[in-house]
């Protein structure tokens, strides 16, 4: 199992990472916190220990972006104890609340009961594709950076969902058309070239215009 520690603080960000490295977890310490969305989809952890006091963004924005694209186990950790933080910590989709200073005895407890809880019936990997900060939702076809979000077309769609899924990759225009066949999106030569330009407009809009590359006489890739 592997965990993800949100914490500001090294010496207790340094305490639970070795607690839980000694049990036998796989463990994730960030010590960067301006893309925690891009961390967790890129590391996939099964539960994340969450502090509320961080810079820039607190605990609970953090806690409200993940819960767009997973229902990850979040446990969150706090100074402060008031009924307002605790409340507020599950109304932002967090599972549990520990007030530090904390028993570890009694964290670990709860993260293995959490875990046996959650994956019994869970699926928790996340529902999205993410490469250099563009997140691309599996399920409602939305396409963010940051604080910007647009919606696709079922044929954008199926064409960024392709070449993210093989970045680095020149993705031929006969595979593209083969995939959206498949899906029951005929479409001809002219019409991809289309929908591609139409694709990069909506990636330009967030700021990406050199999401996608051409490689003529080949196809397009996403470096």
């Amino acid at each position: 199992m592997k965990i993800m520690i949100v914490e500001d603080e090294p010496t207790i960000r340094e305490m639970l990472g070795e607690t839980f490295e000694k049990w036998g977890f796989e463990v994730i310490k960030l010590i960067e916190f301006d893309q925690i969305v891009e961390a967790f989809i890129h590391e996939q952890p099964h539960l994340i220990l969450l502090d509320i006091n961080l810079p820039s963004f607190d605990g609970f924005y953090w806690c409200q972006q993940i819960r767009e694209i997973s229902k990850v186990p979040i446990i969150f950790l706090s100074s402060r104890n008031t009924p307002m933080d605790m409340v507020m910590a599950m109304n932002m989709g967090g599972d549990d609340f520990m007030q530090k200073p904390f028993y570890t005895d009694v964290l670990l407890a709860k993260v293995n009961a959490l875990l046996r809880r959650s994956y019994s019936y869970i699926d928790t990997k996340p529902n999205v594709l993410e490469h250099e900060g563009v997140i691309l939702n599996l399920k409602d076809w939305e396409v963010r950076l940051g604080e910007e979000k647009i919606d696709l077309t079922k044929t954008e769609f199926t064409i960024l969902h392709l070449l993210m899924q093989q970045k680095g990759t020149i993705v031929s225009r006969k595979k593209i058309m083969r995939n959206l066949w498949k899906d029951e999106s005929f479409v001809d030569e002219n019409t991809l070239t289309v929908n591609v330009n139409r694709l990069r407009k909506k990636l330009a809009e967030l700021g990406k215009d050199q999401f996608i590359s051409t490689k003529k006489g080949e196809g397009y890739i996403i470096q």
